[in-house]
């Protein structure tokens, strides 16, 4: 699909929200139902739909604790120039609470024992999100807005406030990371982070060939095994993926399945992608690629910290793989040696050659956030939010201080070169002494903080830039999994679990009818097991989102 072509459907989708969404006008709200009982703590203040209530109230002082549902989050509240700073704006300090181990299991405690702290972040697609606010241990958002601070309107997307919002008319959670269509019809920039990547030296050195067919793929792959058998001692990973799970892979389903530009529809009603002969023909490439040895041991069973080491390590010839989750180690590769980093190439391609239709960031956003009713002081909590989601807000995560991490320059901001320089180089140290450029990301604008940032930096910029042109808004075809508890969900599960169980054995069959042996059980196990009651929730649910994206 081409730009002109996507930003004609975008620019149908900005039409959005006409059925299904609540209070998408311009500065409009979600309807309130019955208000907020007052929590002891909190005095009823003056509030102004004109005025944010951070600024109002600045001088009184507390201390939050907030939850990030990822326990790789590592770095602390107030130790850098930028959390400070907020802090003496806002009055408002602090205090994180990350799971050391699972997440899954420390969420589901704090649920059981009702030990909620006073803000939640955890991706939008937690099941934990609609228990909460089934169980009523989370705020209506609008409804806290309202009573004391009617401004979170302002700065609110009315697009984000209407997918979010539930059926009783109230909004408990707002999304960080989200474009809605009308973010692909002003920019052409939004990037996708699907890419197939290649090391540029080796792929250089066997002479930048076509790896869009499975013939030309399997050529590069062998030549690149043959003539750069080890890597600095270490053999040489001919083809790397994201890591192998209990439901599968993401870089040999759906990464695969966008390269290959499968659509997710026919006539209005989803499609069945694994089935689709170009996807089978792939796999089946894979498989070949496995049967000569050109498919490592290793890609079966690494962790994404093995990974992340033999990235760092340019081990790895090619990778369908998410490239901000190798950016770190690719700056490493740049500080080595130039040549050694991996840039985006076309990768696989379906038999007519069709342009890569890769999902660009949607309307769910990545994460979402929510305010808990054990919060004693829920009016602080939701000025923080309408601070954070302020341009103000987001100038300030995403920049820092004027002065100390960038300068105005003809009106632009400019990043100051010690600052970039710790930046590219040692991101732990950066966020711990400057805190900028989203390391607070909970409620990250990325489409409002375009205005501000530079462009992608090397050796970043040729991966994100090499997928505007094939970036696509695909939020009608996300969130499509049943409602925890039902049928259907554990049908869903069970599928995925055979599903994940049988592509390895797939990739790494002896043979072709051992292969179609493999599939074909598979797919009637699938029958077996309820496919169909699945796909007629799933389809019920992409209809919908349709109707909340005013696509139909």
């Amino acid at each position: 699909m081409n730009m002109k072509l996507k930003r004609t459907l975008a620019a149908t989708m900005a039409c959005m929200m006409v059925a299904g969404t609540v209070g998408c006008s311009s500065g409009s709200k979600p309807e309130a139902s019955q208000g907020v009982a007052k929590p002891e703590g909190t005095t009823q203040k003056e509030v102004s739909a004109d005025e944010p209530g951070w600024m109002r109230n600045s001088d009184d002082k507390v201390n939050l604790q907030w939850y990030i549902n990822f326990s790789w989050f590592t770095t602390p509240w107030g130790e850098d120039m930028t959390s400070q700073k907020i802090t003496e704006e806002t009055g408002i300090d602090i205090d994180f609470i990350v799971p050391a181990g699972n997440e899954a299991e420390k969420l589901n405690t704090m649920l059981a024992s009702d030990t909620l702290p006073d803000i939640l972040t955890l991706g939008w697609w937690e099941g934990q999100i609609k228990e909460m606010i089934d169980s009523d241990m989370v705020y209506a958002l609008n409804e806290l807005a309202d009573q004391y601070d009617p401004y979170f309107f302002k700065v609110a997307d009315d697009a984000r406030l209407g997918w979010y919002t539930q059926e009783d008319g109230n909004v408990y959670a707002y999304p960080n990371s989200s474009y809605t269509p009308s973010d692909y019809e002003k920019y052409d920039n939004i990037s996708s982070n699907q890419t197939f990547l290649v090391r540029k030296d080796m792929y250089e050195a066997i002479g930048s060939p076509d790896m869009s067919t499975p013939e030309g793929f399997l050529d590069a792959l062998r030549k690149a095994q043959e003539m750069f058998p080890q890597v600095n001692g270490q053999p040489l990973i001919p083809i790397g993926f994201h890591e192998f799970g209990e439901t599968g892979n993401w870089s040999v389903e759906k990464y695969l399945q966008d390269f290959l530009a499968i659509p997710y529809e026919k006539d209005g009603k989803l499609y069945d992608r694994t089935t689709d002969p170009e996807y089978v023909r792939w796999l089946k490439t894979l498989n070949q690629a496995s049967r000569e040895g050109l498919i490592a041991n290793d890609v079966f069973v690494d962790k994404r910290s093995q990974m992340e080491e033999k990235i760092a390590q340019g081990r790895y010839f090619a990778m369908m793989y998410q490239r901000t989750d190798m950016a770190a180690q690719q700056k490493i590769l740049y500080n080595n040696d130039p040549n050694s980093i991996y840039i985006a190439i076309d990768g696989p391609k379906n038999a007519a050659g069709d342009d890569h239709i890769l999902q660009g960031g949607g309307i769910y956003g990545w994460t979402v956030t929510l305010i808990s009713k054990n919060c004693e002081r829920p009016d602080r909590a939701i000025e923080l939010l309408t601070y954070l989601m302020s341009e103000h807000g987001q100038k300030r995560v995403c920049l820092g201080i004027e002065g100390e991490t960038y300068d105005m320059v003809d009106g632009k901001p400019v990043v100051k070169d010690e600052v970039k320089q710790l930046l590219q180089t040692d991101r732990t140290a950066y966020d711990r002494k400057y805190g900028a450029d989203d390391t607070f990301w909970m409620l990250q604008d990325l489409a409002m903080q375009l205005q501000w940032t530079e462009g992608p930096q090397e050796p970043l910029a040729q991966l994100e830039e090499w997928t505007y042109p094939y970036t696509t808004f695909l939020s009608q075809y996300e969130g499509l999994d049943p409602a925890v508890g039902t049928e259907e969900e554990i049908i869903g599960l069970k599928i995925g679990r055979a599903w994940g169980e049988v592509l390895p054995k797939l990739l790494l069959a002896q043979s072709d009818a051992e292969f179609d042996e493999l599939f074909n059980k598979f797919l009637a196990d699938r029958e077996s097991l309820g496919y169909e009651k699945l796909m007629a929730v799933k389809q019920a649910m992409m209809e919908e989102n349709k109707v909340k994206l005013g696509l139909e």
